[in-house]
């Protein structure tokens, strides 16, 4: 196997698939990342067992086609360590893999690329096609909901709903730790056929993978579901993830249809910044902030035995009679972080015992539960 590689699309592979690689593992070969070149193109690939991910690199030249396996860490600080447009010569000579460029030479050792394991190609089969912009929301707007440390192992991943029952077809994605819960919906279009409908729960770091590989926006996103894994192509890209085990929360039973709550609109960046203010005297004991809606203004306190009282006003649109309703910070501020500040959010409340519903107009759902009352 002999293949020439220019430094930069190499550096960019290698910063995508150390993302995958394990920093332990049983299995020692999944230490290293996988090198097979044919023709004019090579594909760079890496997994743990759970993830794994396919880099395609274009323009290369290849002596002679064939497979090696490089050890992650140390080719990712060579290529690192090397000087911008540095071409890089890779080879096997059956016991070590020389890593060759103008004025350096490594050698490597490599192990059997036959005891690496396959990574799935993406299927030639109907699939759901997404935009990058609707993608990335998608994850940066749920992934921060989910709970890898519950036990009830579900609410580790994303819930993503396909269905192209609709003209245009839709996606939903939900994350949700019990105490919390965001959903995100756009359009998703049937490609190359009419895929099934599918519910497939995804881990977060796996979502968090495919926002980072995420390209150009004018490259569509594939997304193929299969029995216990999601494919996802993205541009030269293609992440396959072994699916989470587990019932999903009925989601929908949480944003409930309530005529009579009282809805109030705010702009989000003022919003962040007083509930940030409001929680700088709260604790890990005392972490609830009392959320006052009344006329004209929400009145935002917090306090703690051992850091004090805060009162902090924001001039609001509100008629209606006073409502409150405590509510943990954290939750609130991570749902208006991922949000741009002039976004303005409208807030469905009945009474201090209700869940907070907060609503966007670019299909964007947040739910809070409340905390209980001093």
């Amino acid at each position: 196997m002999k293949v020439r590689l220019t430094r930069e699309p190499l550096l960019a592979a290698l910063q995508s698939a150390s993302a995958v690689v394990p920093a332990r593992s049983p299995k020692p070969v999944l230490s290293n990342v996988k090198l097979e070149a044919h023709g004019t193109s090579a594909v760079l690939s890496a997994t743990d067992l759970e993830v794994g991910i396919r880099i395609e690199l274009e323009s290369v030249e290849s002596g002679a086609a064939g497979a090696v396996l490089l050890p992650s860490g140390r080719l990712m600080a060579i290529v690192r360590e090397s000087q911008p447009g540095t071409v890089f010569d890779i080879h096997s000579d059956g016991t070590a893999a020389i890593v060759k460029a103008p004025r350096s030479e490594f050698r490597l050792p490599a192990e059997d690329p036959l005891e690496f394991p396959s990574i799935a190609t993406f299927p030639t089969e109907p699939c759901f096609e997404l935009t990058p912009p609707l993608v990335r929301e998608l994850v940066r707007r749920t992934v921060f909901s989910t709970d890898n440390e519950s036990s009830r192992y579900a609410l580790g991943g994303v819930l993503l709903e396909f269905s192209a029952q609709t003209p245009a077809g839709t996606v939903i994605a939900v994350g949700t730790d019990g105490r919390r819960l965001a959903k995100m919906e756009g359009p998703a279009v049937a490609k190359d056929g009419q895929p099934a409908d599918t519910q497939p729960i995804v881990p977060a770091r796996a979502m968090q993978l495919i926002e980072r590989c995420l390209g150009d926006a004018s490259v569509p996103v594939h997304v193929a579901v299969r029995a216990n894994e999601i494919l996802v192509k993205t541009g030269p890209t293609t992440i396959s993830a072994r699916l989470v085990d587990g019932r999903f929360p009925r989601w929908r039973d949480v944003f409930p249809d309530r005529p009579d709550a009282a809805r109030v609109k705010i702009v989000a960046g003022p919003l962040l910044a007083a509930v940030r203010q409001a929680a700088i005297v709260t604790s890990e004991q005392s972490k609830g902030v009392d959320f006052s809606f009344e006329p004209g203004q929400l009145v935002l306190a917090g306090r703690s035995a051992e850091s004090g009282e805060s009162r902090i006003e924001l001039p609001i649109e509100h008629a209606g009679t006073t409502v409150k309703i405590k509510l943990d910070p954290r939750f609130m501020s991570e749902f208006l972080r991922v949000l741009d500040g002039a976004t303005t959010v409208t807030l469905e409340l009945t009474d201090a015992q209700s869940a907070c519903v907060c609503r966007t107009d670019d299909g964007y759902g947040y739910v809070i539960m409340p905390l209980a009352a001093d």
